[in-house]
């Protein structure tokens, strides 16, 4: 298979984006600069280079099955301040769930959720359609919306991110990144007292 399109049904970029990344250098088969030409095999070992020159780390955490806007910066407080429920920043989820949940299930999510780790903070959940909701959470423990759906009813079939803070997904594709423009990066600085 072609390296584009290996990348692209990993899930890392579309083809065209895919074809940028390789140009750009940012691609290694195992360990050798990919080409738009090079064929990828099971045995291969592909790999992005990163064009950061510092190291990153993520805001919080996104399941292996879920999709949507994950944060990466260097700057190891403000990280932790943004996924620290102290700081009440808010992460959008909109949910595909089994079947069409109930009001009362709604109004649970609202309460709160009792949880084998304790009682969720309330969450904003609102319908969007038959089988879809949005939740708007604080907190971020781990698989959080899926248990907390299960427990009030309804299991998730897709679950996707749509925003961190104040940051939505316009203009990006799945698996594509941008950085932060200054005003961006102020604005959750002092969202969360930095």
């Amino acid at each position: 298979m072609r390296l584009n399109a290996y990348l692209a049904r990993a899930g890392v970029a579309s083809r065209r984006k895919a074809d940028e990344l390789i140009k750009a250098g940012r691609v290694t088969v195992n360990g050798e600069p990919g080409q738009l030409n090079t064929f990828v095999a099971k045995r291969d070992r592909v790999e992005l280079v990163s064009q950061y020159e510092t190291r990153l780390v993520p805001v919080g955490r996104l399941d292996a099955d879920t999709t949507g806007a994950l944060l990466l910066t260097n700057d190891g407080e403000l990280a932790h301040r943004l996924a620290h429920p102290r700081y009440e920043v808010e992460k959008v989820y909109e949910a595909e769930v089994e079947g069409e949940p109930s009001d009362e299930a709604i109004s649970r999510l609202v309460e709160g959720v009792e949880l084998d780790d304790g009682l969720t903070a309330p969450a904003k959940a609102r319908r969007l359609g038959p089988s879809k909701l949005e939740l708007i959470l604080h907190e971020g423990r781990k698989h959080q919306v899926k248990r907390m759906l299960v427990a009030v009813g309804p299991p998730v079939r897709r679950l996707h991110r749509s925003r961190y803070a104040d940051l939505d997904l316009a203009g990006i594709e799945a698996g594509d990144a941008r950085e932060l423009e200054p005003g961006e990066v102020t604005r959750l600085q002092s969202l969360v007292g930095l």
